[in-house]
């Protein structure tokens, strides 16, 4: 399923509106399978994926076509049925960000975590077309 026409979400208004279900987990988080999305204008583009029973805990994500214009990863028709997704339009596709040393930051191309608008349940995939990027892709200062 490629998606070719994402747009960037509009958040619900209240945090249990945006619990998020990650039944997989994330990469090293396995064991972790709710989340709340979060996000404060005065942080955009950037979102904060909290776990839900430990609010200290968070990753900063962001919805990559604010940065990356011609990002589309390619989902795998079982991702897609996994999640439940009947049309591009169903999902929703955002990015781990990394901060590193200098002030420097980057984003993971090749694991969005992809997420059912509808059903707000999600998985970490790794699109069919993920050679084509990148695991740590520098962003703008």
């Amino acid at each position: 399923m490629k998606f070719a026409e994402l747009t960037e979400p509009e958040l619900l208004e209240t945090e249990q509106d945006n619990v998020i279900h990650l039944p997989l987990g994330l990469l090293g988080f396995e064991k972790i399978k709710k989340y709340v999305l979060l996000a404060d204008p005065e942080e955009a583009p950037f979102l904060w994926l909290q776990v839900m029973d430990d609010p200290n805990l968070a990753f900063l994500v962001l919805f990559p076509l604010t940065i990356i214009p011609d990002y589309h990863p390619d989902i795998s028709a079982e991702d897609a049925e996994f999640l439940g997704l009947e049309e591009p339009a169903d999902a929703l596709v955002f990015n781990i960000v990394t901060l590193r040393p200098q002030g420097k930051a980057t984003v993971n191309l090749k694991g969005p975590i992809v997420l059912n608008r509808r059903t707000l349940m999600g998985k970490q995939v790794i699109p069919v077309n993920a050679a084509e990027y990148s695991l740590q892709h520098p962003l703008p200062a």
